[in-house]
């Protein structure tokens, strides 16, 4: 493994000293992007269907299991491994990358963040007990797992309990609820959801976020709604309603009150959803630098390169992708718990520099290339959809990592005005 050749192209998170096992993993997302994800995209966007073959592609590879630990039959890729990977993914195909991080994410959160978040000794054991479980469907069936966040609330930012409940009875849990914007529904063997403890009294706390895997076959579980948005059409993230599920008890990804410790704990576990709009942004430079050297496959080979307002705007953007690069990788790197107050700040900065840089590369990208940017036969006009869902993601929305940024800078832990 240490003897791997280079490269042979720059990743989308850009040049770095990457270990054997990241430039094997880079070079499987590369080829299967190239040869297979990239082609499909636009029938999973038009369709606005599940990208299953890409899915059996991944399982094939064995990236469904990126990030199980080895000992557990996984690839045993860390955190900065999975998001250099994700980045590539989403170069190919939006929806693929941004769905793939929801089941990816299932397995990270239990098995390298929860080795960082502060357990008891019997939680612990209780943890890797159960999460053997979920590593195994993975690895042993191909399970995919999603990630339902959202209710339209503000629980998913973390501001309140989740409306979505569990209460505790014999050997489980009844689950009641509703999500919305569930990815992957219709399309996961199981439910990741994040719900809060229902004690009995009506002081619902967000320290008692339970985070439960739901079987997708369970009685009292439902998919609703339409799916007919502007980007992200593959994702298919339709409602899921919860009436009286029963959960088994070893259905617990996490231990009673560890999400909300590992929330407090690991805030780069939120920041897994940005790798996917990197991909895209890069994707939109790509494009634009074949076309206007007239190398896109299946269009005349006319060039447009010797236009010096072409040559800026191409500048432009490779500024902002360097800017976005930089930053990114380095707080991919630096990501641990219990992060100092500028590692945190510069994780915010980074979400909201490729959140919204990566639709105004996309941007960039129609204005230069102009009318044939638009039309659906190319990949571009896509791509500025799908980037433009970047900045409106739960739990960092552009708005709330603002806010974050500004109140956190602006008043150490504890201060209050009087």
């Amino acid at each position: 493994m240490d003897a791997l050749p280079p490269l042979s192209f720059t990743p989308a998170v850009g040049e770095h000293a990457f270990t054997a096992k990241q430039k094997a993993l880079l070079a499987t997302a590369h080829e299967l992007g190239r040869d297979k994800f990239a082609a499909r995209a636009a029938h999973w966007d038009e369709e606005a269907s599940f990208p299953f073959a890409n899915y059996d592609d991944l399982r094939a590879a064995g990236l469904l299991k990126i990030c199980v630990p080895e000992a557990d039959g996984g690839l045993g890729a860390d955190y900065p491994t999975y998001m250099m990977v994700a980045a590539e993914i989403g170069r190919f195909c939006g929806a693929t990358a941004l769905t793939w991080n929801m089941h990816v994410s299932s397995t990270m959160w239990t098995g390298v963040l929860a080795d960082g978040i502060p357990m008891t000794e019997s939680q612990r054991a209780e943890h890797l007990r159960r999460r053997q479980l979920h590593f195994r469907r993975v690895v042993q069936d191909g399970a995919i797992y999603a990630q339902p966040f959202s209710e339209g609330s503000a629980a998913a930012a973390g501001r309140a309990p989740f409306g979505t409940t569990a209460r505790k009875v014999d050997g489980g849990w009844l689950v009641n609820g509703r999500k919305i914007f569930a990815s992957l529904s219709g399309a996961a063997d199981y439910y990741g959801v994040l719900c809060t403890e229902d004690k009995g009294d009506e002081k619902p706390d967000a320290k008692d976020t339970l985070y439960l895997a739901v079987p997708g076959r369970s009685a009292g579980f439902s998919i609703s709604g339409d799916w007919n948005p502007l980007g992200m059409r593959g994702t298919v993230s339709r409602n899921l309603t919860f009436k009286d599920v029963f959960v088994s008890d070893d259905e617990q990804l996490m231990p009673r009150g560890i999400y909300y410790k590992g929330a407090q704990t690991w805030p780069a576990m939120f920041f897994t959803l940005a790798p996917t709009y990197l991909g895209l942004a890069n994707a939109a430079y790509d494009f634009t630098v074949q076309y206007l050297r007239g190398e896109v496959p299946g269009e005349p080979p006319v060039k447009r390169r010797m236009y010096p307002t072409k040559q800026i705007a191409v500048a432009q953007m490779r500024i902002q992708l360097e800017q976005m690069r930089s930053l990114f990788l380095r707080a991919v790197l630096e990501a641990r718990p219990h992060p100092s107050k500028d590692e945190r700040m510069r994780l915010y900065a980074a979400q909201y520099s490729v959140m919204e840089g990566a639709n105004d590369i996309a941007r960039l990208a129609i204005r230069t290339c102009g009318g044939q940017g638009m039309m659906k036969h190319l990949p571009l006009e896509r791509i500025y959809r799908d980037s433009r869902c970047g900045s409106l993601m739960l739990p960092w929305t552009a708005e709330l990592v603002l806010d974050r940024m500004g109140r956190e800078t602006l008043y150490e832990a504890g201060e209050k005005d009087e």
